[in-house]
């Protein structure tokens, strides 16, 4: 006989005891799972507070690095930068420089060319007029000797007309040369009175032994060379004042002229070179482009007939070429109703199935979830059919139930079996 037969009291009191002592072996159990799990999630915790210490550490690490080699890059950059400033600036300089000695020297060249020019006329004015007079003092006396006649006094001023002559059309000539007349009438007159007093001196030097072929040869030198060489000075100022080239300067030209046609020859022939090379790709273009386009046709209406009709329809309505890309996109549209090219109701339909079918399958709940909620409830114990319900004593009536008698879920628990419930639609557990 056991003691609940004997004592029912005691029995019930032992039972009650006992009870107290699996509920407080459970709740320890509870705790001790429970200080076992807030251990395990803090040190996943820790772990994980760690792991991403240390990917931070490193992301820090490989953004330092980063912006280190981006501050050296950047000052290498700069650096290079201000060099290359500093060289362009010196270059400038130097050109600057350059250019202005340049300058200087061609000023300066052009103010020595100017003071020689200056120089040399001077020189050259003086000296064809130190010829003539020259020429005048050597030819003056034979003419004198010629014309002299004791019986004929007035023949004395022969001389003096024909010197004159010559002398009086050079300043003509330097006068026309001044005023931009034409200076030619004035040269012949004086080549004209220099033959005839030249003539005169010759003469008399081979007839007069009193003057002598010497005196007669110098004398017609003397009255040629004056006036010519006056002559040739005043031609040489009616040049420059009108702006004739000389023969170094036409030739100067000339070469400039036939350098300046080579170099457009060449230009013109590398232009039309490159025109037509760029005549041959645009044609090497529209060629492969009407190819491309022969291809779309026959392409599109072999597969596609009944879009093609369409598109024919509205090309030819549109007066347009060929089918081109916007024309075909509307017959698309208007014969399969999409929007996109190459997309069929059929092709629609399909990828919507299969879209359907990835969200069910990313969506759905895996295999042994509820395991980590269930977990965290204590398995039932299974009662002997014969073993007392708890209500034997106490009329039936079950035992009140006070707050705080059954150990709550975790968060965790309930967490899980909160969204459990919702897939399930089921009512959601008690705290």
């Amino acid at each position: 006989m056991s003691i609940t037969e004997l004592h029912p009291e005691q029995g019930d009191m032992y039972e009650q005891m006992r009870a107290q002592a699996l509920l407080a072996e459970a709740q320890a159990e509870e705790i001790r799972v429970r200080t076992e799990a807030e251990r395990t999630r803090a040190r996943a915790e820790a772990e994980a507070i760690r792991i991403q210490a240390e990917a931070d550490a490193e992301k820090q690490r490989i953004a330092n690095v980063r912006a280190a080699m981006k501050l050296e890059a950047d000052q290498v950059a700069h650096a290079r930068k201000l060099a290359e400033l500093e060289a362009a600036k010196a270059k400038a300089e130097v050109e600057a420089a350059k250019t202005r000695e340049e300058a200087e020297a061609q000023a300066q060249s052009q103010v020595e060319r100017a003071e020689e020019e200056r120089r040399t006329e001077a020189m050259w004015k003086w000296a064809a007029r130190s010829i003539y007079a020259v020429g005048l003092v050597i030819a003056a006396p034979v003419q004198f000797l010629a014309f002299w006649d004791p019986h004929r006094p007035f023949m004395v001023a022969a001389p003096a007309l024909l010197e004159g002559l010559a002398l009086g059309l050079a300043f003509g000539a330097a006068w026309a040369v001044a005023h931009r007349r034409d200076v030619l009438p004035y040269r012949i007159g004086i080549m004209v009175g220099a033959l005839i007093a030249a003539g005169i001196n010759l003469w008399h030097g081979l007839n007069d032994p009193s003057i002598g072929l010497n005196a007669g040869v110098i004398g017609a030198i003397a009255s040629l060379g004056g006036p010519c060489v006056l002559m040739a000075y005043e031609h040489g100022i009616a040049q420059r004042r009108d702006g004739i080239l000389s023969w170094r300067e036409r030739r100067d030209e000339q070469k400039a002229a036939e350098r300046a046609a080579t170099e457009a020859a060449a230009k013109a022939t590398e232009k039309k070179v490159a025109e037509e090379a760029r005549a041959a790709e645009k044609l090497e273009a529209q060629q492969r482009a009407e190819a491309e386009q022969q291809r779309k046709d026959t392409d599109r209406q072999q597969r596609h007939p009944e879009v093609w009709e369409i598109a024919e329809a509205l090309r030819s309505a549109r007066g347009a070429e060929h089918v081109t890309e916007q024309v075909w996109a509307d017959a698309w549209y208007r014969v399969t109703g999409s929007k996109t090219v190459g997309v069929t109701p059929e092709i629609e339909a399909r990828s919507r199935a299969a879209l359907a079918r990835m969200k069910a399958a990313v969506d759905g709940s895996l295999e042994g979830t509820d395991a980590q909620f269930e977990s965290q409830i204590a398995p039932r114990p299974v009662k002997d059919s014969e073993a007392s319900d708890g209500r034997r004593f106490n009329g039936g009536t079950p035992p009140r139930r006070t707050p705080g008698d059954t150990v709550p879920y975790s968060p965790l628990a309930r967490a899980a079996q909160s969204a459990a419930a919702k897939k399930t639609g089921t009512a959601q557990p008690r705290a």
